[in-house]
């Protein structure tokens, strides 16, 4: 008993470098990030983070109640992911609770990461991340969506690439992602 994991918490095994998918919820799944504000500035402290951080974002989709990405780690490994995601969380939470005037409440719950080792499983969850915007209903072309990397891929990715990305099924994917998410924004 003692080396089963805790069944409510996903285990973080950190210690390869490489590239992860990883997806993080707002506790109970709250809709905190409602709206065009709060929104951007999610989007804006991943990408900061994740910059500061050594981690190379290759897609990302950022809602109401969670986010998802495709990030490479730093070449020095994948340890710094927790700390990384604690200061965004930390900080997104901060200036959340400061702006509703809700001093201690918890805003975020657990994430989830998963080091992607084959390169069909590496390109699908590309595609699923960009596309992420259009399965929730929240638009018809995933570049319409402001908080993803849909629109900054077609932009710097050449033609055959995203192409090549687009055609990758998604719905074979074992990915967690049941989150009704707020239509407005």
């Amino acid at each position: 008993m003692k080396d089963t994991p805790w069944p409510h918490a996903p285990s973080h095994c950190l210690s390869a470098g490489g590239v992860y998918f990883v997806t993080a919820s707002t506790y109970l799944r709250q809709h905190h990030f409602r709206g065009r504000e709060r929104l951007s500035v999610l989007h804006r402290g991943l990408l900061t983070v994740a910059r500061d951080c050594g981690w190379h974002l290759e897609a990302w989709a950022v809602f109401s109640n969670h986010y998802h990405f495709v990030a490479h780690s730093p070449p020095t490994g994948a340890e710094n992911l927790v700390p990384m995601l604690g200061q965004l969380h930390s900080k997104a939470a901060k200036w959340l609770n400061k702006l509703d005037a809700t001093r201690g409440r918890r805003v975020w719950f657990n994430y989830r990461e998963t080091r992607l080792t084959f390169e069909k499983s590496y390109l699908a969850r590309l595609n699923y991340t960009h596309q992420n915007a259009v399965k929730h209903g929240l638009v018809l072309m995933a570049n319409q969506y402001p908080w993803c990397s849909a629109a900054w891929f077609e932009r710097t990715a050449t033609t055959a690439q995203v192409k090549t990305i687009y055609r990758f099924k998604t719905d074979q994917l074992q990915v967690p992602d049941d989150y009704e998410v707020a239509p407005e924004w």
